[in-house]
């Protein structure tokens, strides 16, 4: 009888717990696996007991000794973003540093600055990048040894990504059908990748993240970095299936080739926040230079650009922007369109949408500029960037827009000094990226 009565306490139990998380699934419109996780396991605001996190990532370069094995025992970083978690908006906000920028080390001397990990580690590194962006401590860091990005992407089945040249990369019309070829044997890079969306294995993705072996160097080899960044992680969200299949092997990598001070409950409370965030969700940026030096001992090195360095961190890492709120339509309706340049990008898998969007809002007054494909199509949602002096010049934008996308995110991006090789572009004062959302909503005939 006790027993029974204790059954029926914890079958009441389970089903007052699987109502709440079919309720919450309906009411917050998520998958119920997602959800059923998300109510259970603490958010990242309790577990830190702030809204943000700063994070340091590093990938460590390495070399090789005389039996051609690969060691990296006091080596630099290779690659060095600035992370700011930031869990009040629900955005990740990513920001490069060329490895070659110019540093003062602890004691007073310039270096390049990723001297900093290879003199002291990550504790010197912390503190010289900290200082460097005028930003807090870093909360946590994240180093990622030799061959982690290649055991990682290899575990996932490979990544699909829109192989670039640099004409491609920095101008967008410059996509020729160019070859990426390169042979350096003592550095084991070998590329021979021709333009246009493929599927690439670990090895062929990292070979395509270090290419910087032509006039754009160290720029685009941080914008091809964030390329396959953006592919890893449409690649874990588009395909849960194939992840949790290959869970196993995911951690064994972690396990393996990344330090870090994370906890596990931290990485899993982390994770669990942020899964099933939208594409914008996600923003990548890189410190500009002015020019570069020769540094003695160090070589060729790059003068950062101040003024929009400072524009970056307060943009992403000290003070993410908020969304854009809308105006009353008498704002919008004093703003000519005809004044606004527009470029529109297809972020998405329907083949012209991008046309078709210039289109409707070439009819509506606006300039259009230009008008081609987005780094990648699996864009869910569009997204529309504001580089205008204007105010509310991304929204004017977006009211012209099909009903489909008037709910889009307008956020104000950073304007970086362009290089001395782009000052002969035209800016534009608002991108479209057109996503799937508004793409199947559209007539084909349009």
């Amino acid at each position: 009888m006790i027993k029974s009565k204790i059954a029926m306490m914890l079958g009441i139990v389970a089903l007052g717990i699987i109502s709440a998380a079919a309720g919450y699934t309906v009411v917050e419109r998520r998958n119920p696996v997602t959800a059923f996780t998300q109510m259970f396991v603490p958010s990242p605001q309790q577990i830190f007991g702030k809204s943000n996190l700063l994070v340091l990532v590093e990938g460590l370069d390495y070399d090789y000794n005389e039996k051609d094995e690969e060691y990296s025992t006091d080596s630099r970083s290779d690659v060095i973003w600035a992370v700011n978690l930031d869990f009040a908006n629900k955005r990740i906000y990513q920001l490069s540093i060329p490895r070659d920028m110019i540093a003062t080390m602890p004691n007073g001397t310039q270096a390049k600055i990723n001297q900093a990990q290879s003199e002291g580690g990550v504790k010197e590194a912390k503190s010289v990048i900290a200082r460097w962006l005028g930003i807090p401590p870093f909360n946590r860091y994240v180093i990622l040894r030799i061959d982690a990005t290649k055991e990682f992407i290899a575990a996932i089945g490979g990544v699909n990504v829109d192989v670039k040249s640099s004409n491609c990369l920095q101008y967008k019309t410059g996509c020729s059908g160019d070859t990426l070829d390169y042979d350096d044997t003592w550095g084991h890079l070998h590329i021979h990748l021709k333009e246009g969306l493929q599927h690439l294995d670990g090895e062929h993705a990292v070979a395509y993240m270090r290419f910087r072996h032509d006039w754009c160097s160290d720029p685009c080899r941080i914008m091809r970095q964030q390329q396959v960044l953006q592919a890893v992680a449409a690649k874990i969200k588009s395909d849960r299936i194939n992840t949790l299949i290959h869970l196993g092997d995911l951690l064994a990598v972690f396990r393996k080739y990344v330090q870090t001070d994370f906890t596990d409950q931290e990485l899993f409370s982390i994770a669990t926040y942020f899964q099933g965030a939208p594409n914008f969700a996600i923003v990548s940026k890189q410190v500009p230079f002015t020019g570069d030096v020769d540094l003695p001992t160090y070589g060729d090195s790059l003068v950062p650009d101040t003024q929009a360095r400072a524009q970056l961190v307060a943009s992403m890492l000290v003070a993410p922007p908020v969304p854009v709120p809308s105006p009353d339509a008498l704002a919008l309706a004093a703003i000519p369109a005809a004044t606004l340049r527009v470029d529109i990008e297809n972020g998405s898998s329907v083949a012209g949408a991008a046309h078709r969007v210039a289109a409707e809002l070439k009819h509506a007054g606006f300039s259009i500029g230009t008008v081609g494909n987005a780094d990648r199509s699996d864009y869910t949602a569009t997204e529309i960037h504001e580089h205008s002096s204007v105010t509310f010049a991304g929204a004017k934008v977006r009211a012209a827009l099909p009903e489909g996308a008037r709910a889009a995110i307008v956020v104000p991006d950073p304007s970086p000094s362009p290089s001395p090789t782009q000052t002969n572009v035209t800016a534009s004062d608002v991108t479209v990226i057109v996503g799937n959302d508004l793409a199947s909503n559209q007539a084909p005939n349009l």
